[in-house]
């Protein structure tokens, strides 16, 4: 199961002392949590938005955090909306979620104020609410380390990461009323297979093909955990986009390829059918700033290789040479 949580920033003197402080406990936090079932795979990001990183620890900023970019192309828009912290929560069982969500807020909540809480699942084999199964193209292990720590490029925020979200919503009505075929050429992916279309018959337009990305003949990778979410009662039926990197420019160039088009007007066909709700940028933070935050000015990790033992106050660590963190494809998923 996961859980997503985003919330602002309360006005008043006291804020950041209490986020500083919260910080510095979230580990502590965490394992008592956790140790109500050691099986159960709790884990818990934390990000930080660009206006709460300046209330709550001023200068310096990490290199490339700032506000979401908004994106506007026709009747498509990738919104940007409030959002100051990030709580990306995952584990076996519901009620683990339920319940470190419930301690977060009984620190915090006087201190911030909630603008979206979404519940996910896991729906079939590893699949969207549109068919199709996410996460295909993730990295793994030394590659997924790559493509989503950062290393010695920002040296004073090494072993932290960016993550990006979205919530989309979808036309699962009209999007059923197309024959298997279109919605494969809209994917870029046989349905099911999850083998990728031969580029003979993928069109350019192809969500596949607008979501690579190559630098310098090298396609730079991002790590997806997206989480389908919906309340069929009320006809909502959704993604809940999160994609971690090593540099928010990969994901912001994603979007733009998606909504603008590759060339201009060469869009994503899968936003006729989908439009986001929310659009966020958060920085990730290692473990050992977080433990020092209640400090004036907390430790920065110096190198790339203190990568975080513990997902549950960090950015995603690696375990056994793969990140704990999206579930790399050929492990076993924390649902």
């Amino acid at each position: 199961m996961k859980h997503a949580l985003v919330v602002t920033l309360n006005s008043g003197s006291d804020v950041r002392a209490t986020l500083r402080s919260f910080c510095s406990d979230l580990a502590t936090l965490f394992h008592a949590v956790e140790f109500r079932d050691l099986e159960g795979g709790l884990s818990c990001v934390m990000g930080i938005g660009c206006d709460a990183w300046d209330r709550i620890f001023g200068s310096p900023r990490p290199a490339e955090l700032h506000q979401f970019r908004e994106i506007r192309a026709g009747e498509r828009h990738a919104v940007s909306t409030p959002g100051d912290l990030l709580f990306h929560i995952r584990a076996k069982r519901m009620d683990l979620c339920f319940e470190m969500a419930t301690q977060i807020m009984a620190r915090i909540g006087n201190a911030v104020s909630p603008v979206d809480e979404v519940q996910g699942f896991r729906y079939f084999d590893d699949r969207d609410l549109m068919g199709f199964v996410d996460g295909t193209e993730n990295p793994r292990g030394a590659a997924a380390t790559a493509a989503v720590l950062i290393g010695n490029e920002d040296a004073n925020f090494a072993g932290g990461s960016y993550v990006i979200v979205q919530k989309y919503l979808h036309n699962l009505e009209a999007w059923n009323a197309l024959t298997t075929e279109a919605q494969e050429r809209i994917i870029g992916r046989a349905k099911l297979s999850d083998i990728e279309l031969d580029d003979s018959v993928k069109p350019t337009s192809a969500h596949s093909a607008l979501t690579t990305i190559v630098e310098e003949g090298v396609e730079i990778k991002i790590l997806r955990d997206n989480m389908p979410f919906g309340r069929p009662s009320h006809g909502e039926f959704g993604t809940y986009f999160i994609g971690y990197s090593r540099s928010p420019r990969t994901i912001e160039q994603m979007l733009e390829n998606m909504f603008v088009g590759r060339p201009p007007g060469n869009y994503d066909r899968i936003l006729d059918f989908s439009r986001a709700v929310t659009g966020n940028l958060f920085f990730v933070p290692s473990a050992t700033f977080l433990e020092n935050a209640a400090e004036d000015q907390p430790q920065v990790t110096k190198t790339s290789g203190s990568v975080m033992d513990e997902i549950s106050s960090s950015a995603p660590s690696v375990r056994n040479g793969s990140l704990r963190i999206g579930s790399l494809k050929g492990e076993k998923r924390h649902e």
